[in-house]
């Protein structure tokens, strides 16, 4: 709940990891209902970006530092709301029923590790913006993330199905062409830093598809059935091809569920 209610961006990636740390160390108790205070509506926010609808956030060539800069400001706008996601996730869900004692730990060191991962990601992003004399928050931003977060705040199989198993699977379609194109542009640092986020994301989209078949297992219902009624009912979008196959599939989303 810190990390959600922390708005400054490089402060909010460091308490990120800092609870990572302790909860790696074993200096943290798992979530607690009826003593622990509930997941806010919304987490903190920076003055900027400023948000704005998705039809509105720039989009440059990459030939230049500032085509780039808008670029890479998409994806930190992506990995701090990711953050929140995950931590949303960990208190939110952390104690909920559908999680059974016996799996509560291994279910928040999953999340509470991509949290970790997606601050790092932040601040790995951010270093590149610094690089274009740029920083996170110069640009326009949407809120498409935290209106999916507000979706599914309901319900444990929904997250699960439109955080890691949409949003973030998307993201395994779209970040190998950012890559060759930043290549293809001369940046090859920017291009590493998104090779690092894009391997990454395969396992948390794996974590999203091993925990989702889990819950769906434990409420007898089958999880491709389970998903589809999931994008029906709780995502506003559709979902794009072209569709990066080989990596849906090593984090174990299988084609029928998505085509």
């Amino acid at each position: 709940r810190t990390v959600l209610m922390t708005p400054e961006p490089q402060a909010k990636a460091d308490q990120a990891r800092a609870v990572a740390a302790l909860w790696r160390a074993g200096a943290l108790s798992p979530p607690d209902p009826a003593n622990d205070a509930p997941a806010p509506d919304r987490p903190a926010r920076p003055d900027k970006p400023m948000l704005v609808p998705p039809g509105q956030v720039p989009r440059r060539r990459l030939s230049n530092p500032e085509g780039r800069a808008a670029l890479l400001h998409a994806v930190a706008h992506i990995e701090f709301n990711a953050i929140d996601l995950a931590f949303d996730l960990v208190c939110r869900f952390g104690a909920d029923p559908d999680v059974s004692e016996q799996d509560r730990t291994a279910f928040l060191s999953d999340w509470i590790s991509v949290g970790d991962d997606e601050a790092r990601h932040f601040l790995l992003v951010c270093d590149r913006l610094d690089a274009l004399d740029s920083v996170y928050g110069d640009l326009p931003a949407h809120d498409g993330l935290w209106e999916a977060a507000l979706a599914t705040s309901d319900d444990l199989g929904a997250r699960l199905a439109i955080a890691p198993l949409v949003l973030e699977a998307r993201g395994l379609d779209v970040t190998p062409g950012m890559i060759d194109r930043l290549r293809k542009a001369g940046d090859e640092k920017s291009a590493a830093a998104l090779q690092i986020i894009y391997d990454d994301e395969i396992g948390h989209v794996a974590a999203g598809a091993r925990w989702f078949r889990h819950l769906c297992e434990n409420r007898s219902v089958n999880p491709e059935d389970a998903f589809k009624l999931f994008l029906a009912s709780k995502f506003s979008g559709i979902l794009k091809p072209p569709f990066n196959h080989n990596a849906r599939t090593m984090a174990g989303v299988p084609k029928a569920w998505y085509e």
